[in-house]
């Protein structure tokens, strides 16, 4: 049963838009008129949202409850926004970002670590379901190494279902505007010659866009506490020779953005790859080390990452959670 300021909120929602309704057809002659079938689907939605923001409150992390973008925001949007290592409960800062998305169009990406400490269905349901779970719908996650922890990966790919690739896999593709993107698993093998290597080269052959952009847990290069990974490498190498832009990882519990490279960590403003590590989405931050070759930025606060993408590039924004100051901005061009 719902607690009553819920219901409270549904019923105070649900006149306001009958009342904005009431307004238009006043203002607007005969013809012109919202049919009724309009104004059922506001009712419909703002009830939605309004109950699953319901559901959702009271998140362990944070004791704020959520509350959906308004007016709601477009999730077809030529946008991705995201980040990994989210669901901790209790004590994550998962709730907070959560917040991020409410207010953000566009496709919602994990880069892993999506649950800690048991990745079984109630963990799923119960901690990433009570922040970032709101916008399952327009999730297309990868998984990260506490989502093989025991049990093992099958709640991972329940809990997501389709939007989460084959089964046992992890791995698929799909396109946000004139971007083709690619979700990988580097929880399975990645080496050259493996099934994953061989999916991976046949796809980007047979979708030469303009611009790429890939998205796994295990970044190559990193700053941070786990340092490269570097048996993604045949991957990453694939990726740039077929004119990939953006590679975007977890596993770090940090913000870090690197300039082009290659798959060797040399400089190359010309066929390079922008990495972005955003571990960010809730688990405990960690520190740096000595800054790896052509870091460009860093920093240790939770928030996501909004990749606004065109057809000839990209715009990035790191968009920190409530009382932090960092940001990071820029733009860059496909090959």
């Amino acid at each position: 049963m719902l607690p009553s300021h819920a219901v409270e909120r549904v019923a105070k929602k649900l006149t306001q838009v009958l009342g904005e309704w009431q307004l238009e057809q006043s203002a607007a002659s005969d013809a012109r008129r919202t049919p009724v079938c309009g104004l059922a689907a506001r009712v419909l939605l703002a009830t939605a949202l309004l109950l699953s923001a319901a559901r959702c409150g009271g998140s362990s992390d944070s004791g704020t409850s959520p509350t959906p973008p308004s007016p709601p925001f477009n999730p077809t949007d030529p946008v991705l926004v995201g980040a990994g290592d989210i669901a901790r409960c209790p004590g994550g800062a998962q709730s907070a970002t959560a917040l991020l998305l409410d207010g953000i169009g566009g496709t919602v990406f994990t880069t892993g670590d999506n649950v800690y400490d048991g990745p079984t269905l109630a963990k799923y349901t119960e901690c990433y379901g009570q922040s970032w779970g709101r916008h399952l719908y327009r999730t297309r996650p990868a998984p990260g190494n506490h989502d093989y922890d025991a049990p093992g990966p099958s709640a991972y790919f329940e809990y997501f279902g389709e939007a989460a690739g084959d089964p046992g896999l992890g791995y698929y593709s799909y396109d946000v505007g004139t971007w083709h993107v690619i979700a990988l698993n580097s929880m399975v093998p990645m080496q050259a010659g493996s099934s994953q290597y061989l999916w991976l080269q046949a796809d980007l052959a047979s979708h030469p866009a303009r611009c790429t952009a890939a998205y796994f847990h295990h970044p190559l290069f990193s700053s941070s506490l786990n340092g490269p990974t570097v048996t993604v490498r045949d991957l990453w190498r694939l990726l740039y020779d077929n004119g990939a832009d953006v590679v975007l990882n977890g596993n770090d519990h940090v913000y870090e953005r690197f300039a082009p490279q290659d798959p060797n960590g040399r400089a190359d403003p010309v066929k390079g790859i922008r990495q972005f590590t955003v571990g960010t989405g809730g688990a405990e931050l960690y520190g740096f080390g000595t800054p790896a070759a052509n870091s460009e930025a860093r920093a240790s606060v939770h928030g996501v990452l909004k990749l606004s993408v065109v057809s000839s590039g990209y715009t990035w924004e790191f968009v920190p959670v409530a009382g932090q100051t960092f940001k990071d901005s820029g733009t860059g061009s496909c090959h």
